[in-house]
């Protein structure tokens, strides 16, 4: 049996990037730079107050995301990309290239596979 990280070198990483919400936290950082927490639920308007805590929690832990802590009445805490999320913008970069090249196709392809099914049914 081969390992499935072995086999695909790369699963580790779309297992880090690509879970749910990582992806458009990360967007949003990197559009609008420095968020404070509701800024980031107000941007992210499904995700809830909970998950979003565990998310930036991970990406913190990965690296990705850094967290500011300011010592001020209320406390602020403001969420950033870190350089090594940022790393990441050109892999995103493509990837909307790509959606806008195929995701069209995409749709295409799934309408047809769907007529064909309800044809053979």
């Amino acid at each position: 049996m081969v390992d499935p990280e072995e086999a695909c070198p790369i699963a580790p990483v779309v297992d880090i990037v690509f879970s749910r919400w990582t992806t458009p936290i990360l967007w949003v950082l990197n559009e609008y730079g420095r968020q404070r927490f509701v800024e980031l639920e107000r941007r992210i308007t499904t995700i809830t107050p909970k998950v979003l805590t565990q998310r930036l929690r991970q990406l913190e832990r990965d690296g990705l995301v850094t967290r500011t802590y300011h010592p001020e009445v209320p406390p602020r805490v403001e969420y950033e990309i870190s350089d090594l999320g940022r790393s990441l913008g050109p892999l995103f970069a493509h990837l909307a290239t790509w959606t806008t090249e195929n995701l069209p196709n995409v749709h295409r392809a799934r309408g047809n596979y769907d007529a064909a099914l309800t044809r053979r049914r």
